[in-house]
């Protein structure tokens, strides 16, 4: 008898351990529905798979495809991704490390190749529809390694690497965000237009040889995107960059602005549809509110280099085109009845003009302006925009 209730006991705690590891098993098809609910939510794109394997905490997609909703085409194909290190957390599931096959496609001429793609840190929310963090999908962590574009077997662009990171507020209340793409180059001798080819030798640009950075945040109550930089530098042109700042863009905006774009795609009557949607995007603007933006070019040898080719083209030289664009700037200005602009930039024309170094356009009204104020501005008194916005026009400060 005492061997029997042993024996019972021992089977008892067996069945409790299988039960137990069942319950807790990890689901690698729940995974990836949550994943595409995020992913549908955030802008209706989508995650298929051929097959779903689940190793323990790591999760396997064979042939795997990425699809957006608006495309015709099947999907683009990913290979392998392997999800490593899954937990399940409360319905959400965090996720150590994702890591793809290197992409390698070939049509019609065209090839393409990326390699070292990988994301890390990636959360999954249990409930995509809240208004909270918690239903944002999110990453520490996106890279793509060396990526190349080949024409008839030629290299005509290529990216050193990608890496875009974010992080959370210590409070939820943000999300911090950092893009560089290092090493983009172009191959300009491939163009075969004859006047492109013509206009870009005489610019001195047989190549592209540059970066992009971003750096932003992204204040969720107040819906406050704030691009600090969206920087395009290249040698021997220049560096551009965007700054900006605009709020109003919260969870629910975004989920009515993808419902709006989802309702546009279902319906056939395409011209029924746009006019839909343009209505449903006025009622999406007024939502919005215009904080400041600033565009500033600092030149890096390829202003005078286009002004000799204007003046070639016009049968002048750079030095005569620079003073009739000086001259020509408060005439074109004189129409639109805005005087202060039209002094502010016709000097930061001329101060460019002698000694290309920086422009810079700056709007930033002493408080937020909503998007509905900037609209009837600019369809009743347009000549009132410059003061709205608070615009200001320098060069080479």
């Amino acid at each position: 008898m005492k061997y029997y209730n042993k024996a019972r006991l021992l089977l008892a705690g067996a069945a409790f351990v299988s039960f137990s590891g069942q319950a807790l098993a990890l689901d690698g098809n729940d995974v990836v529905a949550k994943i595409n609910n995020a992913l549908s939510v955030q802008g209706g794109t989508g995650l298929s798979a051929e097959k779903v394997v689940t190793t323990g905490s790591d999760v396997t997609l064979t042939n795997a495809k990425f699809t957006v909703a608006a495309a015709k085409e099947s999907g683009f194909p990913l290979g392998t991704i392997v999800l490593k290190g899954v937990e399940e957390d409360n319905g959400s599931y965090l996720v150590e490390t994702v890591t793809f096959d290197d992409v390698d496609i070939a049509q019609d001429g065209l090839g393409f190749k990326a390699s070292g793609l990988s994301i890390s840190g990636l959360s999954v929310p249990a409930d995509p529809t809240g208004n909270t963090i918690d239903a944002v999908l999110l990453y520490n962590e996106a890279h793509v390694g060396a990526t190349t574009v080949t024409f008839d077997g030629k290299q005509a662009f290529s990216v050193g690497e990608m890496v875009m990171t974010s992080e959370v507020a210590d409070d939820d209340s943000a999300v911090n965000f950092d893009l560089k793409v290092k090493d983009i180059k172009g191959d300009l001798s491939l163009v075969e237009d004859a006047k492109a080819k013509d206009a870009l030798q005489q610019l001195g640009i047989k190549a592209l040889d540059g970066s992009i950075s971003m750096v932003g945040s992204w204040e969720l109550e107040p819906g406050t995107l704030e691009l600090e930089e969206y920087a395009f530098e290249f040698a021997n042109v220049g560096r551009l960059n965007l700054a900006m700042s605009f709020s109003g863009y919260t969870l629910d905006f975004i989920k009515s602005l993808n419902e709006t774009t989802k309702a546009m795609e279902a319906n056939a009557n395409k011209e029924e549809a746009q006019q839909a949607a343009g209505l449903a995007m006025l009622g999406l603007m007024q939502r919005l509110t215009f904080n400041s933006m600033e565009v500033r070019f600092e030149d890096a040898g390829i202003t005078k280099r286009a002004l000799d080719y204007a003046g070639k083209q016009q049968g002048t030289t750079g030095e005569q085109m620079a003073q009739m664009l000086k001259g020509m700037t408060p005439l074109m200005l004189a129409q639109y009845n805005v005087p202060e602009l039209q002094n502010m930039l016709s000097a930061a024309v001329n101060t460019y003009l002698d000694k290309p170094s920086s422009f810079t356009v700056t709007a930033e009204p002493a408080e937020g302006v909503p998007f509905p104020m900037i609209m009837g501005a600019a369809m009743g008194a347009p000549n009132t925009l410059p003061q709205v916005l608070g615009v200001k026009v320098t060069a080479n400060d």
